[in-house]
């Protein structure tokens, strides 16, 4: 069994890995690249906004797949004015830059999907590609949605709130979200299905931690549309890999 996951996990990370990065290469990456333009100073920073705190490349490239959080895992974003734009560590633009995003893609695709297939084995039941999908679907709720409804995808020059706070409410988000799904598609009786509802609001109840000062380098169109190509992006990823999981895992058998 172990050995099933794990190929399985392999075979469908890989390939929703590369095929994500493609994608990423005409949606997401010219965005960023063009809002790193504002950050460093090269275009003049959006009228009537301070400079905001510095950020790294790949902070921006990780943000496209990865949760908010996670995504700022090395910055300390507090809405105040740079810190040090000359210390963060950059891989150069063409080819050293696609290589690492594709890494990243390859390392996210695999511990994905092995998740994706654990939870075909723990639900014990015959395996679909429609369910497979599903389950992608489940994964993309669980990881960009419900934390992207109160902290979203973010360019490079946004502000944001402390790094810890942020960490900790992405966290619950995601937990209370992975919870409350499962009682709602698992659990017995409305009173279950109605306790997952509530449990899966309490994050967004209690609300994101939100900077100082709202803003940035960067013109809010482009920041929005960065938003909404991160999350389609996303879900695109999360559904290639819940349908290959499924092939895989069953060509396994």
């Amino acid at each position: 069994m172990l050995r099933r996951l794990f190929l399985t996990a392999l075979a469908a990370g890989a390939i929703a890995g590369v095929l994500i990065t493609a994608v990423q290469s005409v949606t997401t990456a010219p965005i960023i690249r063009h809002a790193e333009l504002y950050e460093s100073g090269e275009l003049p920073a959006h009228a009537g906004l301070a400079e905001p705190s510095s950020r790294s490349l790949l902070a921006g490239l990780a943000e496209v797949l990865l949760p908010e959080a996670l995504a700022h895992g090395t910055e300390a974003h507090d809405g105040s004015a740079a810190d040090d734009h000359g210390g963060a560590w950059a891989p150069a633009d063409g080819l050293e830059r696609t290589a690492y995003s594709l890494l990243a893609n390859l390392l996210l695709g695999v511990g994905f999907a092995l998740l994706i297939s654990a939870g075909f084995v723990l639900h014990g039941r015959e395996v679909t590609p429609l369910g497979g999908v599903l389950w992608g679907a489940a994964g993309f709720v669980v990881v960009t949605l419900a934390p992207g409804l109160g902290l979203p995808p973010e360019v490079p020059g946004s502000f944001a709130a402390d790094l810890q706070d942020r960490q900790l409410w992405w966290a619950a988000a995601a937990l209370c979200a992975a919870a409350g799904l499962g009682l709602l598609a698992f659990g017995r009786g409305w009173p279950a299905k109605a306790l997952g509802v509530v449990v899966a609001a309490l994050p967004h109840a209690v609300g994101a931690p939100q900077p100082e000062t709202l803003g940035g380098a960067v013109p809010p169109e482009l920041a929005g549309h960065f938003a909404a190509a991160s999350i389609v992006v996303s879900a695109i990823f999360w559904s290639l890999l819940g349908w290959l999981s499924s092939v895989f895992y069953r060509r396994f058998d």
